[in-house]
């Protein structure tokens, strides 16, 4: 059973999605909160396995929250805004997902499961805008502070993986990219997350921007 905790300011907001998830096996939601700060708290007292986060609320906004969960606290941001800065601001916090609230109601409870499993999950309406964002910044001179050192403890393989997801490439596209089996690919991914100590895939692509190693194509 995953536990979610929903955290939005407006109850009618919160009702409602709660209404959906129930309806929906294998989803118990356990609390709701009204603001960032509340989310804090009741995730640490009810340990809900996925944080359905709104960005703008009062007291503390969801994404000061987002970052002061606790670690393995799995957190799909849901928002009207889908301005560039709210996307990238929500992944740099933790966030592993950000969908739009007029999202339908099966992709968010699939939102969800993905988001439990340990994935990650960007609404196709931002996502091309997210990774062109990247695109659009000049790629630094040297690798942002600490990434030099992060880089040095990757192998050539392992940051030819990285150069390919930072593009968006899937691994089996990775895998005909290197020649390589797509599970070989998934080993290095892992890797990857494990050594640069990141949740999932998206933050590997703001990481390899952050670090250099991406630019404009």
């Amino acid at each position: 059973m995953i536990r979610v905790l929903l955290a939005d300011d407006q109850p009618l907001v919160r009702t409602g999605f709660r209404m959906i998830l129930e309806s929906e096996p294998g989803i118990e939601v356990v609390g709701e909160a009204c603001d960032g700060a509340d989310a804090v708290r009741q995730a640490g007292q009810l340990r809900p396995d996925v944080v359905v986060m709104d960005i703008r609320m009062p007291v503390q906004d969801g994404i000061s929250a987002t970052s002061a969960l606790a670690p393995g606290t799995k957190v799909l941001v849901l928002t009207t805004f889908h301005l560039d800065d709210y996307v990238v601001s929500a992944l740099r916090a933790g966030a592993s997902g950000f969908l739009l609230k007029d999202v339908e109601a099966a992709k968010l409870a699939e939102a969800i499961r993905v988001v439990a499993a340990g994935d990650a999950i960007v609404d196709p309406a931002v996502t091309r805008r997210l990774l062109n964002r990247f695109a659009r910044l000049p790629a630094p001179s040297s690798p942002a502070q600490g990434g030099a050192a992060a880089l040095n403890g990757l192998t050539p393989r392992e940051v030819d993986v990285l150069r390919l997801v930072a593009r968006g490439l899937s691994n089996a596209e990775i895998a005909a990219e290197l020649v390589l089996t797509e599970t070989t690919v998934k080993t290095h991914v892992h890797h990857l997350l494990t050594k640069i100590s990141v949740r999932d895939r998206v933050q590997l692509v703001i990481y390899a921007y952050d670090a250099g190693l991406a630019g404009p194509s």
